[in-house]
Protein backbone atom coordinates (compact mmCIF):
# COMPACT_ATOMS: atom_id res chain seq x y z
CA UNK A 1 0.00 0.00 0.00
CA UNK A 2 1.14 3.56 -0.62
CA UNK A 3 2.33 5.77 2.24
CA UNK A 4 -0.11 8.29 3.65
CA UNK A 5 0.47 11.80 4.94
CA UNK A 6 0.34 12.69 8.64
CA UNK A 7 -3.06 14.37 8.24
CA UNK A 8 -4.43 11.39 6.29
CA UNK A 9 -3.24 9.11 9.11
CA UNK A 10 -4.99 11.36 11.64
CA UNK A 11 -8.22 11.16 9.63
CA UNK A 12 -7.88 7.37 9.31
CA UNK A 13 -7.23 6.98 13.06
CA UNK A 14 -10.24 9.19 13.87
CA UNK A 15 -12.53 7.11 11.62
CA UNK A 16 -11.24 3.85 13.14
CA UNK A 17 -11.65 5.09 16.73
CA UNK A 18 -15.11 6.53 16.00
CA UNK A 19 -16.28 3.16 14.61
CA UNK A 20 -14.97 1.29 17.67
CA UNK A 21 -16.65 3.65 20.12
CA UNK A 22 -20.00 4.04 18.35
CA UNK A 23 -20.49 0.92 16.23
CA UNK A 24 -20.88 2.96 13.04
CA UNK A 25 -18.63 5.30 11.00
CA UNK A 26 -18.63 9.11 11.18
CA UNK A 27 -20.14 11.36 8.53
CA UNK A 28 -18.05 13.72 6.42
CA UNK A 29 -19.44 16.62 8.47
CA UNK A 30 -18.44 15.00 11.77
CA UNK A 31 -14.91 14.49 10.49
CA UNK A 32 -14.74 18.09 9.31
CA UNK A 33 -15.99 19.42 12.64
CA UNK A 34 -13.45 17.31 14.56
CA UNK A 35 -10.49 18.65 12.56
CA UNK A 36 -11.89 22.10 11.85
CA UNK A 37 -11.59 21.68 8.08
CA UNK A 38 -13.98 22.06 5.15
CA UNK A 39 -16.18 19.27 3.80
CA UNK A 40 -14.21 19.44 0.54
CA UNK A 41 -10.94 18.88 2.42
CA UNK A 42 -12.46 15.88 4.21
CA UNK A 43 -13.66 14.43 0.90
CA UNK A 44 -10.17 14.89 -0.56
CA UNK A 45 -8.62 13.01 2.36
CA UNK A 46 -11.19 10.21 2.06
CA UNK A 47 -10.61 9.92 -1.69
CA UNK A 48 -6.85 9.72 -1.13
CA UNK A 49 -7.24 7.04 1.55
CA UNK A 50 -9.54 5.04 -0.74
CA UNK A 51 -7.06 5.31 -3.61
CA UNK A 52 -4.23 4.14 -1.36
CA UNK A 53 -6.28 1.17 -0.13
CA UNK A 54 -6.98 2.21 3.45
CA UNK A 55 -10.71 2.99 3.23
CA UNK A 56 -13.77 1.75 1.40
CA UNK A 57 -17.06 3.60 0.99
CA UNK A 58 -20.46 2.90 -0.53
CA UNK A 59 -21.93 5.78 -2.49
CA UNK A 60 -25.46 4.41 -2.05
CA UNK A 61 -25.85 4.86 1.70
CA UNK A 62 -24.84 7.21 4.49
CA UNK A 63 -22.28 6.33 7.15
CA UNK A 64 -20.64 3.74 4.91
CA UNK A 65 -16.95 4.41 5.54
CA UNK A 66 -15.06 1.28 6.48
CA UNK A 67 -11.40 0.75 7.40
CA UNK A 68 -10.09 -2.01 5.15
CA UNK A 69 -8.96 -5.15 6.97
CA UNK A 70 -5.23 -5.42 7.34
CA UNK A 71 -4.41 -1.72 7.62
CA UNK A 72 -4.86 -1.60 11.36
CA UNK A 73 -1.86 -2.26 13.59
CA UNK A 74 -1.40 -5.90 14.56
CA UNK A 75 -1.69 -5.02 18.22
CA UNK A 76 -4.93 -3.12 17.69
CA UNK A 77 -8.13 -5.01 18.54
CA UNK A 78 -11.44 -3.92 17.09
CA UNK A 79 -13.83 -3.32 20.00
CA UNK A 80 -17.29 -1.82 19.55
CA UNK A 81 -19.77 -0.56 22.14
CA UNK A 82 -23.10 -2.27 21.55
CA UNK A 83 -26.40 -1.20 23.18
CA UNK A 84 -28.00 -3.91 25.32
CA UNK A 85 -31.77 -3.72 24.97
CA UNK A 86 -33.87 -4.20 28.10
CA UNK A 87 -37.61 -3.68 28.52
CA UNK A 88 -39.27 -2.42 25.34
CA UNK A 89 -41.22 0.79 25.92
CA UNK A 90 -44.62 0.73 24.15
CA UNK A 91 -44.78 2.84 21.01
CA UNK A 92 -41.04 3.44 20.82
CA UNK A 93 -38.47 2.06 18.38
CA UNK A 94 -36.34 -0.84 19.56
CA UNK A 95 -33.16 1.25 19.79
CA UNK A 96 -34.78 4.20 21.55
CA UNK A 97 -32.59 5.33 24.47
CA UNK A 98 -35.38 4.45 26.90
CA UNK A 99 -35.01 0.79 25.89
CA UNK A 100 -31.24 0.61 26.40
CA UNK A 101 -30.10 -0.88 29.72
CA UNK A 102 -26.40 -0.25 29.14
CA UNK A 103 -23.62 -0.69 26.60
CA UNK A 104 -21.33 -3.69 26.33
CA UNK A 105 -17.95 -3.72 24.57
CA UNK A 106 -17.48 -6.58 22.13
CA UNK A 107 -14.31 -7.50 20.19
CA UNK A 108 -13.84 -9.17 16.84
CA UNK A 109 -15.08 -11.83 15.91
CA UNK A 110 -18.36 -10.98 17.69
CA UNK A 111 -18.54 -7.69 15.78
CA UNK A 112 -16.99 -6.36 12.57
CA UNK A 113 -15.76 -2.85 11.93
CA UNK A 114 -18.11 -0.74 9.83
CA UNK A 115 -21.28 -2.63 10.82
CA UNK A 116 -23.93 -1.73 13.39
CA UNK A 117 -25.17 -4.03 16.16
CA UNK A 118 -27.31 -4.28 19.25
CA UNK A 119 -27.65 -6.99 21.89
CA UNK A 120 -30.75 -8.43 23.48
CA UNK A 121 -31.38 -11.04 26.16
CA UNK A 122 -33.07 -14.26 25.09
CA UNK A 123 -36.33 -15.06 26.85
CA UNK A 124 -37.85 -18.52 26.51
CA UNK A 125 -36.75 -21.71 24.77
CA UNK A 126 -38.36 -21.32 21.34
CA UNK A 127 -34.94 -21.55 19.60
CA UNK A 128 -33.30 -24.21 21.78
CA UNK A 129 -32.71 -26.63 18.88
CA UNK A 130 -30.63 -23.92 17.21
CA UNK A 131 -28.50 -23.69 20.36
CA UNK A 132 -30.16 -20.51 21.63
CA UNK A 133 -31.53 -20.77 25.16
CA UNK A 134 -33.06 -18.55 27.81
CA UNK A 135 -30.47 -16.34 29.49
CA UNK A 136 -28.26 -16.06 26.41
CA UNK A 137 -27.41 -12.66 25.00
CA UNK A 138 -28.01 -12.42 21.26
CA UNK A 139 -25.73 -10.07 19.31
CA UNK A 140 -27.67 -8.82 16.30
CA UNK A 141 -26.47 -7.00 13.17
CA UNK A 142 -28.85 -4.21 12.19
CA UNK A 143 -30.37 -5.17 8.83
CA UNK A 144 -33.76 -4.67 7.23
CA UNK A 145 -33.28 -7.00 4.24
CA UNK A 146 -32.90 -10.69 5.03
CA UNK A 147 -33.13 -14.03 3.22
CA UNK A 148 -35.05 -17.22 3.93
CA UNK A 149 -33.61 -19.37 6.68
CA UNK A 150 -31.74 -16.62 8.52
CA UNK A 151 -32.31 -16.22 12.26
CA UNK A 152 -33.72 -12.75 12.72
CA UNK A 153 -34.97 -10.43 15.42
CA UNK A 154 -38.43 -9.21 14.49
CA UNK A 155 -41.15 -7.13 16.08
CA UNK A 156 -44.64 -8.59 15.78
CA UNK A 157 -47.63 -6.94 17.48
CA UNK A 158 -45.27 -4.91 19.65
CA UNK A 159 -43.35 -7.96 20.90
CA UNK A 160 -39.80 -9.00 20.04
CA UNK A 161 -39.28 -12.46 18.56
CA UNK A 162 -36.12 -14.38 17.61
CA UNK A 163 -37.02 -16.84 14.87
CA UNK A 164 -36.00 -18.20 11.47
CA UNK A 165 -37.38 -16.01 8.70
CA UNK A 166 -39.32 -17.35 5.71
CA UNK A 167 -41.17 -15.26 3.13
CA UNK A 168 -44.65 -16.57 2.40
CA UNK A 169 -47.17 -15.61 -0.31
CA UNK A 170 -49.32 -13.63 2.10
CA UNK A 171 -46.73 -12.41 4.56
CA UNK A 172 -43.96 -13.84 6.68
CA UNK A 173 -43.48 -17.06 8.63
CA UNK A 174 -41.29 -16.86 11.72
CA UNK A 175 -40.28 -20.42 12.51
CA UNK A 176 -39.26 -21.59 15.97
CA UNK A 177 -36.52 -24.19 16.50
CA UNK A 178 -38.52 -26.10 19.08
CA UNK A 179 -41.46 -28.36 18.14
CA UNK A 180 -43.37 -27.16 21.21
CA UNK A 181 -43.71 -23.68 19.65
CA UNK A 182 -45.96 -22.94 16.68
CA UNK A 183 -44.71 -20.73 13.84
CA UNK A 184 -45.81 -17.11 13.73
CA UNK A 185 -47.61 -16.04 10.56
CA UNK A 186 -48.07 -12.33 9.98
CA UNK A 187 -48.41 -9.70 7.26
CA UNK A 188 -47.14 -6.98 9.60
CA UNK A 189 -43.60 -7.85 10.66
CA UNK A 190 -40.75 -5.44 11.27
CA UNK A 191 -37.38 -7.09 10.73
CA UNK A 192 -34.78 -5.41 12.92
CA UNK A 193 -31.67 -7.48 12.29
CA UNK A 194 -29.95 -10.82 11.79
CA UNK A 195 -28.35 -12.92 14.52
CA UNK A 196 -24.57 -12.46 14.51
CA UNK A 197 -23.46 -14.39 17.60
CA UNK A 198 -24.55 -15.67 20.99
CA UNK A 199 -22.96 -14.80 24.34
CA UNK A 200 -23.44 -17.20 27.25
CA UNK A 201 -22.24 -17.06 30.84
CA UNK A 202 -21.66 -20.30 32.72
Amino acid sequence: MKEITNRQKEVLDFISTFIKENGYPPTVREIGEHFGISLRAVQDHIAALQKKGFLSQSQKRARSLSVIDGVQRKDETVCIKVPLIGTIAPGKSLLNKDNIDRYISLPDPFVKSGKSYFAIRVNGMSMKDAGIIEGDTAVVELLETVTDGQIVVAIVDGAVAIRRYYKETNGVRLQAENPEFKPIFSEDVQIVGVLSSILRAY
